[in-house]
């Protein structure tokens, strides 16, 4: 993807005036990079999840919620600090570590995201069906034809960072007010966030892995290395955007989770079907499985941009690599997911419980090379201290991915037993 054209004018010292305070530039490639870590982890899996849960859980999803934005919150800020103020990318960090460590954590995440991208094509083409009554296959190919030709745009790094934003706040929009339409229980589901009626550490470790699994948690960190906003100079904004991310995150999670919860509450049957369009229409009649078909249009194209740019970044190098072959290699990303939806319809299951593992797989992995790195190797951080407290806290977060792991991988043992 061309850089951006902050990243590539020379830098000036900012005049006493205006020093501490964040640049026009920085501004927007920040608000760039949390809206693509919130709107790649904003897919159609992050709908179905959250949807099954409140239908299983009720109101006390709302603690599960609760809860996994906070872990989530203690491992962003982690892996947005390292890569930050290292301006190196992930892999480039766990070869630095153990020659083949970062190109092991590619390969992992890579043939990852090749599955689940054709996952997000797959439902961008179920979104053109719910809004225009378009055959999916034709809409998930018209779909991936837009993300091609926003990565082919001259300047495709800034159209990613204004795309993103416009139909993340979109989709925020639109289920923001189906969740008022819906009248949910607001108070019953506050209550449950501190004296939960069920807990489900199911709920928990799912909503982790699919807000922060595979390449979702490097997807922001990697836009600011490409923009040029690295270095310990840069950490209060590294900060504010690892956190605002998850926020944004969570705050479509809640709108969701509050939609689907008014109309189960209300008694409405949602079968077993798609059950988030049956809810969108139960709340907003016509338009709202219009709306449905809005929001999940823009939860996968926002994530086909997402997974095709960052799995890019695991198999190119931010100072080798030429922004025309980075560009071409995101184009034969999308190209070759379309080409697998068009031919098998959609994702299999028993490729998306590979992709899974291998996703659940690279979690540990990556943020245990991204902690050791703040714990033992100053040397790649250029000298910066990294602050105790932010070590222990991923640490202990740490631990929960390693749980992530192993049941990641259960189901592909039990599929082949």
């Amino acid at each position: 993807m061309p850089d951006d054209p902050h990243h590539s004018a020379p830098h000036h010292p900012a005049p006493p005036a205006t020093a501490g305070r964040m640049s026009a530039g920085t501004r927007s490639t920040l608000l760039g990079a949390m809206f693509l870590m919130a709107t790649s982890a904003i897919g159609p899996g992050f709908i179905t999840q959250t949807t099954t849960f409140t239908v299983q859980l009720g109101a006390a999803f709302a603690f599960a919620i609760a809860v996994s934005i906070v872990i989530d919150i203690a491992l962003q800020l982690n892996v947005w600090r390292v890569i930050g103020v290292s301006g190196q990318r992930a892999q480039e960090l766990g070869n630095a570590l153990l020659p083949g460590l970062g190109w092991f954590m590619a390969a992992l995440l890579v043939l990852g995201g090749l599955v689940f991208n054709i996952g997000n094509i797959s439902g961008a083409g179920l979104g053109t069906e719910a809004m225009f009554g378009l055959d999916p296959r034709i809409g998930g190919a018209l779909s991936a034809l837009v993300a091609i030709g926003i990565f082919l745009n001259r300047r495709a790094g800034v159209a990613v960072d204004r795309i993103v934003v416009v139909l993340g706040l979109l989709m925020i929009g639109l289920t923001a007010w189906i969740a008022i339409t819906s009248t949910p229980p607001v108070g019953r589901a506050l209550s449950n966030v501190v004296l939960p009626e069920d807990v489900s550490f199911l709920a928990i470790t799912t909503l982790v892995g699919g807000t922060i699994g595979g390449y979702i948690v490097y997807a922001g960190a990697h836009r600011l290395i490409d923009s040029g906003v690295t270095g310990p100079e840069h950490v209060r904004d590294i900060t504010r955007g690892s956190v605002t991310g998850i926020v944004i995150t969570g705050v479509m999670r809640v709108l969701l989770f509050l939609a689907i919860l008014g109309v189960v509450t209300a008694g409405a049957d949602l079968g077993t079907g798609n059950q988030a369009a049956t809810a969108f229409g139960a709340a907003a009649g016509e338009f709202g499985l219009r709306a449905f078909g809005v929001v999940l249009w823009a939860a996968s194209i926002t994530s086909v941009i997402g997974a095709s740019y960052t799995s890019v970044t695991f198999l190119t190098s931010g100072g080798r690599t030429g922004d025309r072959t980075r560009m071409l290699l995101v184009v034969a990303f999308i190209a070759v997911t379309t080409l697998a939806f068009l031919l098998i319809g959609a994702a299999p299951v028993t490729l998306l419980i590979f992709a899974g593992a291998f996703n659940g797989l690279l979690l540990p992995v990556g943020i245990a090379v991204l902690l050791w790195v703040a714990t033992a190797r100053a040397d790649l951080l250029g000298g910066y201290r990294y602050p105790r407290w932010l070590l222990a806290v991923g640490w202990l977060a740490w631990l929960l991915t390693l749980y992530l792991a192993v049941n990641s991988i259960r189901p592909v043992i039990e599929l082949f037993a």
